[in-house]
């Protein structure tokens, strides 16, 4: 664990261990952590942004460089909106997810679950990619393939084109930068995201994605009406309804699951208004959000897209799907792209 903060540094270390977490070492500067993580190998690092010295960022660029980003990074950090684009600047840099400090009065029990919840999501999914050499494909999903558009589809993209859903959440950001540029800059309908996120961070990775991407990516502000140029990002602590004339509706309802956005409203929204001419792409997170909206999407006959366990920082939402017998098809992030043009179009 490496924290500017005595007590912070205690307070995660006696969360994990009460989790039945070996905490093996702690630091008080970046040039200490990765001294810890040289001398003990660690599974996970928790690591803090703002430290003096080395800051949390070098320390990720650090791990990068010495080709050790296979060791999952969990930022544990005080962030606030104003602060937002470090928050993405650390997913960029290779973070596997982000646990806010509490503040004062906040609950630290649900401070504790939620960094126990990661750390055991990180070292999981490492502890997989150590043992497991090929990706996870339902064979009757391989037969099925894709339905590629004929031309005779694409001339009548005007009246057809699909709206494209895509739901995703823990290594979601870096999955995104990879996947947004291979896009058109024109895509079916338009296009509605959901990255479970906390308030203030969406703007920042909006604007972060829009710069590679031949789409414009944008936070949802709420009255949208879809563009086939744009791509909508929901806005963390904010649930994106899809309105019956099809525009978009933020609203403040609670949280599902702890999730606000949940992507399952999005999507069983946009299956009701737009029937087949939906195509959702689930994509890395942990839990199973998305698997209610799939299921309303293959009510109304659209099509579903899977990112494949090989290429997911966690095979938590896509296997949940995958596992229903929902998917159409099951693609690693490298396929996605062109997946997702052919099938919108």
């Amino acid at each position: 664990m490496a924290d500017d903060s005595a007590m912070m540094r205690q307070i995660v270390a006696s969360s994990l261990t009460r989790a039945g977490v070996e905490v093996v070492g702690s630091a008080t500067n970046g040039d200490e952590a990765l001294a810890v993580c040289e001398r003990e190998r660690p599974d996970a690092l928790m690591l803090d942004l703002t430290m003096p010295g080395l800051d949390g960022i070098g320390v990720l660029r650090t791990l990068r460089a010495q080709g050790r980003s296979d060791m999952p990074v969990i930022v544990v950090s005080a962030f606030s909106p104003a602060h937002g684009a470090r928050a993405v600047d650390a997913l960029a840099e290779g973070a596997f997810d982000l646990v806010a400090k509490p503040a004062v009065g906040e609950s630290l029990s649900d401070f504790a679950a939620a960094l126990v919840a990661k750390v055991e999501a990180a070292t999981s999914r490492r502890r997989a990619r150590r043992t497991a050499g090929s990706e996870r494909v339902n064979s009757s999903l391989t037969d099925a393939g894709l339905r590629r558009p004929s031309p005779s589809r694409r001339a009548l993209a005007s009246r057809t084109a699909r709206v494209v859903l895509i739901a995703t959440s823990t290594g979601g950001p870096r999955a995104l930068a990879e996947l947004l540029p291979g896009l058109p800059g024109r895509l079916g309908a338009g296009t509605l995201i959901v990255q479970h996120m906390p308030p203030g961070f969406t703007r920042s990775l909006a604007a972060r994605l829009d710069q590679g991407a031949k789409l414009t990516v944008r936070e949802a502000a709420g009255g949208e009406v879809l563009d086939p140029t744009v791509a909508l990002l929901a806005p963390g602590g904010k649930h994106m309804r899809v309105l019956p004339d099809g525009r978009t509706n933020l609203t403040e309802e609670p949280e599902i699951g702890a999730l606000r956005p949940r992507a399952d409203l999005t999507i069983q929204d946009a299956a009701k208004v737009f029937g087949e001419r939906t195509l959702l792409v689930v994509m890395t997170g942990m839990g199973n959000d998305g698997l209610a909206g799939a299921r309303e999407v293959k009510r109304h006959g659209g099509r579903i897209l899977v990112e494949a366990e090989s290429t997911c920082t966690v095979y938590g939402m896509p296997r949940a799907v995958n596992d229903a017998k929902l998917a159409d098809a099951v693609l690693p992030l490298s396929e996605l792209a062109q997946a997702i043009s052919e099938e919108a179009a």
